[in-house]
């Protein structure tokens, strides 16, 4: 048999649902953190984020509970489209004429930038300025858009696993990566951002 850390999070999941809360465990610790990055990445609110994330696990929970995985695809992906729903759900919670602020503390910090290459001090700050400017841009997409470059850029997603995991048809999902795409170089020609990489 294999050891836990050499299974894929499928394997996990039915080891979970047939009573192994170690697998579990594991399978928490193996998405957390991309699930997370994820919410936050969308909602643009810490505590909000807490919140998404805690209810998504509880319905993952209960979904496997209740029989309702099955290992056709990728785990990482089906979480990720109940993420998506909680999130829905949440802003559709909202009131239509309530805009939803970022925190001055969530600048979206958790994204790219450490595991790049930097060669000098120069290039660093270049690359650090540069990335700045492209994650304010991004906060200002509408929530659909941001969603989409997130998971295409961030995660590295197709096109057909952003259009599963958000229930929507892939070419909606193009449509959304173009209208982003159009709109972030709309805000780079209107404030004149060089958009260079050290």
């Amino acid at each position: 048999m294999k050891q836990f850390r050499e299974m894929t999070d499928e394997e996990l999941a039915i080891f979970y649902i047939n009573g192994n809360n170690r697998a579990f465990d594991l399978l928490l610790a193996r998405n957390q953190s991309k699930l997370f990055s994820y919410i936050l990445f969308v909602v643009r609110n810490e505590d909000v984020a807490n919140d998404i994330f805690q209810e998504t696990f509880v319905k993952i929970i209960t979904r496997l509970q209740e029989g309702k995985y099955v290992p056709s695809g990728k785990f990482g992906a089906w979480i990720m489209r109940i993420a998506h729903n909680v999130i829905m759900d949440w802003y559709r919670s909202q009131k239509a004429d309530k805009i939803v602020e970022a925190t001055r503390n969530n600048d979206l910090s958790n994204i790219g930038g450490d595991d790049m290459q930097i060669g000098n001090i120069e290039n660093q700050f270049i690359t650090s300025q540069t990335l700045s400017d492209i994650k304010r841009m991004m906060n200002l997409l509408p929530p659909s858009q941001r969603e989409v470059v997130f998971m295409r850029f961030y995660q590295e997603m197709s096109f057909k696993e952003i259009a599963q995991t958000t229930g929507v048809s892939i070419n909606t999902s193009l449509g959304r990566m173009r209208y982003a795409l159009l709109n972030l170089r709309k805000m780079v020609r209107e404030h004149k951002v060089s958009l260079q990489l050290a």
